[in-house]
């Protein structure tokens, strides 16, 4: 009996101490290999960090590009979708406000070149990223509010531009916390 005990509670030590190796060799490796995800993808504004590239935020105010809308409200601990099918007619509900709610903010848009990603929420609710369509309807709206020109707005989305990756998979997209960091150091440089 004593002899099964021991030979337990050495197996049980020799796999906490693989456990630890395996967790020590992992981290190390990701600090050396990807040091930026490692950390959590954390992005500064003057050393200060304002958030994490792959998680989105609510930017509401005229003289910023929005985000896409987030069924968790961009929480990242209550990420989810709002699993609406196609034919639940709450999924057109949340089209329809959102769709309102953009075409107030930007005057002018018909609501056929509203982009689909401005009006529903992503799997996730955490999108930070919407398409160059999404960022180039906003440019009046946004140089307007900045006292910016729309040509050099639409430039700054094009600066920020991230391609289809691999050159295969996805849409071209910017991530909207870097635009619109992007934005306030094009207005702090025009003296907006």
């Amino acid at each position: 009996m004593i002899r099964h005990l021991w030979t337990g509670t050495r197996m049980l030590l020799i796999m906490v101490a693989l456990v630890l190796v395996y967790q020590v060799v992992v981290t190390g490796l990701s600090q050396v290999l990807l040091p930026y995800q490692a950390n959590g993808s954390l992005i500064r504004h003057n050393g200060v960090v304002v958030g994490a590239g792959p998680i989105g935020q609510a930017f509401t105010a005229k003289k910023f590009f929005w985000s896409r809308p987030s069924a968790a409200s961009y929480n990242a601990a209550a990420s989810a979708a709002s699993n609406y099918g196609p034919t639940n007619p709450a999924l057109l509900k949340e089209v329809k406000t959102n769709l309102a709610a953009f075409l107030k903010a930007n005057p002018g848009v018909k609501p056929s070149q509203v982009p689909i990603d401005m009006v529903t929420s992503s799997d996730s609710g955490l999108d930070p990223d919407i398409t160059v369509a999404s960022a180039m309807i906003q440019v009046p709206r946004v140089a307007a509010a900045n006292g910016l020109s729309a040509s050099s707005v639409r430039a700054l989305v094009v600066s920020q531009e991230v391609g289809r990756w691999l050159g295969l998979y996805g849409l071209p997209h910017v991530n909207v916390l870097r635009l619109n960091l992007a934005l306030v150091k094009l207005a702090h440089q025009q003296g907006s």
